[in-house]
Parts: C-alpha cells; sequence; structure tokens
C-alpha cells in the first residue's frame, strides 16, 4: 500500500489563513498568464504588454464593483501587510496619535508600534469584548486633540466578529481623521455596500476571500489623501527623472506586478461577481453554524466564536479551545484522525487573547471556504468528540 494511502482524505478548512482550493478558472488563468503572456506590466507597447494592461485594468474594475468604489483609486500591492505598511507609515508625521484595536491583526498593530518605539506616533490601543467586538464609544474615549488615523479590522481573523464599521468611519470622518479598514476576513465574504460609508483606505489580500493567489493584495486610498511612499524605484512612468511620481497608484506599485497572480485574482472576482457575494458567504456561513451546533454540546469544549445565527454576516469562523490539551495538540490530532487541517495558536493577533481568555495557547481555529461541505463539518464533530472522550 503506498504511504499516503494511509493517511485520511485531506479535508483542508484553513480557508480564513488562505482559500483553497480556488476556482478552476482561477488556476487556469494563473497558468495561461505565465505560459501564453509572460511579460512585464507597464513597460511596453507590444501586443503583450498591452493585453496585460488590459488585465490589470479589468481587475481594478473588477475590486472596485465589489468595494462600490471608484477603479481609479484602486492600487494593487504585492500583499497586504505592504499595503498596510504603506497606508501607516505613508500618512503618519511625527507626534500624530493612532487609534487602534486589540482586534487588529498584526499587520497593522507591529507597524504602529515600530513607530511608537521609535518616539514618532502616540498609539492607543482600545479594548474589545469577550466576542473580539469593540464598541465604537471606546474609539471616542481614546480620542485626542492630534489623533491623525483610526485603523481597525473589519472582521476578527480569530473569533470571526464584525466591527460596527458605519459608526467609527462616520465619527472619525466627522472629527477630521483618516480611517484604515483592513479587510482581510470581510472583502469577498461581507458585501459591501453603497449605503456604507467606505472608510478612507481599505486593503485586503488577494489569496483569501477573493479567491486569487499569493502576491496580490488590493489598497483603496480616497482622493485627496497624499502618501510618502515607503519604497522606490521603478514604476514605468517617467522613467527620465530620479525623482519618484506623486500619483498613489503609481507610489504603491513600485517594481514588477506579478502578473499571473494579478490575472489569477481577476478570476477570483469573477466567480465571485457570478456567484454572488451573499450567495458565497450564506454557504460558509451554514457550514459554520453546522460545525457550531455539532460542537456545543462536547464536553471539555469551550467555543470562543460566538454562535454565527446571532451575529452579523461574517466570515466562517470557528474558534475553540479544549480541556485538556494544548491547540496545536488538538490541530495535530484532527489532522491524523480525520484529516481535517486547521490553524492553532494566536493567529498573528497579538492582543485580542487577553479579552477572550485565552492567553495560554491562543485558540483551535476552524474556517470553512467556498469548496468546503457538510462531510468536512461532520469529520470535524466526529472527531473532537473521538479527542474528548
Amino acid at each position: 500500500m503506498n504511504k499516503k494511502d494511509d493517511h485520511p482524505q485531506r479535508r483542508y478548512l484553513d480557508n480564513a489563513a488562505t482559500t483553497w482550493p480556488k476556482p478552476e478558472a482561477v488556476w487556469k488563468v494563473w497558468e495561461q498568464a505565465a505560459r501564453e503572456n509572460g511579460v512585464t506590466i507597464g513597460r511596453g507597447v507590444y501586443r503583450e504588454a498591452i493585453a496585460a494592461e488590459n488585465i490589470v485594468r479589468q481587475l481594478r474594475q473588477d475590486v472596485a464593483t465589489l468595494m462600490c468604489v471608484s477603479p481609479e483609486r484602486i492600487c494593487l500591492p504585492f500583499s497586504a501587510t505592504f499595503g498596510l505598511n504603506q497606508a501607516i507609515h505613508g500618512v503618519l508625521k511625527c507626534g500624530d496619535h493612532v487609534i487602534a484595536t486589540a482586534a487588529d491583526h498584526n499587520a497593522t498593530l507591529r507597524p504602529l508600534r515600530h513607530l511608537e518605539k521609535k518616539g514618532q506616533i502616540h498609539l492607543t490601543i482600545v479594548p474589545c469584548d469577550i466576542r473580539g467586538w469593540v464598541d465604537p464609544d471606546e474609539v471616542v474615549r481614546a480620542w485626542q486633540a492630534n489623533t491623525r488615523l483610526v485603523a481597525l479590522s473589519h472582521a476578527s481573523n480569530v473569533t470571526g466578529v464584525v466591527q460596527d464599521v458605519k459608526t467609527i468611519v462616520n465619527m472619525t470622518r466627522e472629527r477630521e481623521a483618516i480611517s484604515l479598514l483592513d479587510a482581510s476576513q470581510s472583502l469577498g465574504q461581507v458585501p459591501f455596500s453603497r449605503d456604507l460609508p467606505t472608510a478612507d483606505i481599505v486593503v485586503s489580500p488577494g489569496h483569501k476571500w477573493l479567491l486569487g493567489m499569493h502576491g496580490t493584495a488590493v489598497l483603496y486610498v480616497r482622493q485627496g489623501i497624499c502618501f510618502e511612499p515607503l519604497i522606490q524605484g521603478g514604476t514605468g512612468l517617467k522613467s527620465d527623472s530620479l525623482d519618484m511620481p506623486v500619483e498613489t497608484r503609481d507610489l504603491i506599485e513600485v517594481g514588477t506586478l506579478d502578473l499571473p497572480a494579478v490575472a489569477a485574482l481577476g478570476a477570483g472576482c469573477n466567480w465571485l461577481h457570478e456567484k454572488g457575494v451573499e450567495s458565497v458567504a450564506l454557504a460558509c456561513r451554514e457550514l459554520a453554524q453546522a460545525c457550531y451546533d455539532g460542537l456545543r454540546d462536547i464536553q471539555g469544549v469551550r467555543l470562543i466564536t460566538t454562535d454565527p445565527s446571532e451575529g452579523s454576516i461574517g466570515p466562517p469562523i470557528i474558534s475553540m479551545v479544549c480541556d485538556g490539551y494544548s491547540p496545536p495538540e488538538v490541530a495535530v490530532m484532527l489532522e491524523q484522525i480525520a484529516g481535517v487541517q486547521v490553524r492553532s495558536g494566536y493567529h498573528c493577533a497579538a492582543c485580542i487573547h487577553e479579552f477572550l481568555g485565552t492567553t495560554q495557547g491562543g485558540t483551535v481555529r476552524v474556517s470553512f471556504g467556498p469548496f468546503s461541505d457538510i462531510s468536512d463539518v461532520d469529520a470535524v464533530v466526529s472527531a473532537m468528540k473521538k479527542i474528548m472522550l
């Protein structure tokens, strides 16, 4: 017997980290762009170079439609972490005060902490509750005369709870500060609406709920916000000058864009448009609900996530801790018993665990995706019952 045959069927349930598998069109377009085009975007006027430009132009339009914004304001950094760093380092000046939240990801908190340690900014991290939810009144209480930026995650990558973005963005705008939204766990899962205010800056990776590949991200910047460049280099424009161009897009898209990844992200967005974000999110959420219902009565399992039926639509995340086992131990046993692959630990979120009561090792996080099904739920629940016997 082949050694691989001894292993249970692979059940990938770490979609909050990276969605997998991808729609078939994503893989096809990714390979096609590498094999048949293979050029550098924005650096030529021959046929394939023009085709590459058209791929980028269409992607901006597709992302803008999902976000209900203008495509002219969509930039394509190579990762959400880079996009968040560009925003943070690009808009803050020495002496500025920043408000962030305990529910934020380290991709936001670490660059802010870095600037604080260097004495360049003042930072207040407002608390969250036992769900990871941030009370907008906490943001108001933290406000100072020199508050320049309010940063928050749209949805927690640990608990899946969705923040009151409308209230926080509106109060930030009223006070003439800048709002920065990390949409890593929302764009592609939480429908954006024209009726809701868009944060001044929104960042999301391409490889999560937008169903693209690694090496892509999207960054929306409201008209009128100016960035200092985080890095300098070639942009394909004004190449006869040693000075960087002043347009925001040129400051973000320095160097060579990954054409196959950009094309694949476009295919992922197109798949979402065809299926409908609401429909995709509902199917994922139903699986999360079924998993929650199956786990809630297992003795020794403490669900960190609140009942999905009681909250607003968020990413399909279930977090838990188990009596007698560390989160990594549970993760290993889930794969050994049922082939279930999940994330364990602190999930790159340094502050939230103090409020969740999970500072001793973090949580086990199960996150369903568009290609998960009810058999995956059954596998998780069955394996957890065996583990907790």
